[in-house]
């Protein structure tokens, strides 16, 4: 098989220079090591003296730019490989499953080859169980297709895919869920095999932090929450005003600043998910604007709908309306994702 296997990693132990020796055991010759910024350079020189190809980043620039980084190398050193397979250096990937990924990427020539865990089993712990979880719930809602497990560093990418890989934006973790985004909107098939869970230590070797790597790679509905916060505090503050300008509390006065307020903070909500939340400027501001608007009115007689059905329910008026105004938030997010600003 023409294919190299790429591992990325960050101050590494032993574990790296074992894989890449168990690797070379089983046949694999083409392996390109790379090293993001590690402040250690003794297992590199291992690697590199074991026949590898080590490639360095002077400072940590993050697991996107490492892969990118591999496959230029790969490219370079191997010419006319057929594919490589990414594989994490901690020992988390057994090399059978490395080996069975680089046969499929070999049988199946225009996908991404995902390996992918069985999280049922007691040996994961919990936060990795509810972060795939959700992480796969919240793919197949953004993107309509199944992922299982879209946080696995096992992977394996054609040789026909190797400028899509290229050109997916991320630098860091998010790098990764952006790569299953971007073959979900262009058609590019996700082939999933089953792997082995392995957990070395609790996974107390992973460089993800869940903070600041969870706000990259949520970072659209991180945007869309911030959009929709803003709008809300510009309604609030514009019906105060209109509701002053207008010195009445008649019913007239009030349906007039409610409607004033209501289509500013609108008008702003909607140039904020087109140019900043979703970044789809592609398609025609008006035929945007159109779904946008059904949806907007679609989502106002829901909510007045919903909050009556419910309102037998034994709790506040108010808390019902909090509740479906919740719901309705979610799923808003992926109607407008899904549909109205849908990236053809």
């Amino acid at each position: 098989m023409n294919i190299a296997v790429l591992i990325p990693s960050l101050d590494p132990d032993d574990a790296l220079v074992t894989l890449v020796g168990q690797l070379q055991q089983a046949g694999v010759e083409q392996i390109v090591v790379i090293d993001d910024g590690s402040t250690e350079q003794a297992l590199f020189d291992r690697c590199a003296a074991m026949g590898c190809v080590v490639v360095h980043h002077a400072v940590n620039r993050g697991k996107g730019e490492a892969l990118r980084t591999g496959l230029r190398a790969a490219q370079a050193a191997f010419p006319g490989l057929s594919g490589v397979v990414t594989a994490d250096g901690d020992g988390q990937h057994a090399v059978r499953d490395i080996l069975r990924v680089m046969q499929e990427v070999t049988r199946h020539s225009d996908c991404i080859v995902l390996g992918t865990r069985d999280f049922s089993t007691g040996n994961v712990p919990a936060r990795s169980r509810f972060g795939n979880w959700f992480s796969s719930l919240f793919f197949r809602l953004s993107a309509g297709i199944s992922c299982p497990d879209t946080q696995t560093g096992l992977r394996g990418i054609p040789a026909s895919l190797f400028e899509f890989a290229l050109s997916v934006p991320g630098s860091r973790y998010e790098y990764e869920m952006n790569v299953l985004f971007t073959a979900a909107r262009e058609g590019i098939p996700l082939h999933d095999i089953p792997i082995a869970a392995i957990y070395e230590k609790d996974n107390r070797s992973s460089h993800f932090r869940p903070i600041a790597d969870s706000a990259r790679i949520y970072a659209m509905p991180l945007r869309f929450a911030a959009a929709s916060l803003g709008s809300f505090v510009v309604d609030i503050v514009l019906f105060a005003l209109f509701s002053h300008l207008f010195r009445a509390r008649t019913a007239r006065a009030i349906l007039l600043a409610t409607i004033g307020a209501r289509v500013c903070s609108g008008v702003l909500n909607f140039t904020l998910n087109r140019n900043w939340s979703f970044s789809s400027t592609q398609d025609a501001w008006w035929a945007q604007g159109l779904r946008y608007l059904a949806l907007f009115l679609c989502q106002m007689l829901a909510s007045g709908g919903l909050v009556w059905l419910l309102s037998f329910l034994p709790l506040p008026l108010t808390l019902i309306k909090i509740l479906v105004d919740t719901a309705l938030f979610f799923a808003s997010y992926f109607i407008q994702h899904n549909w109205v600003f849908h990236k053809s």
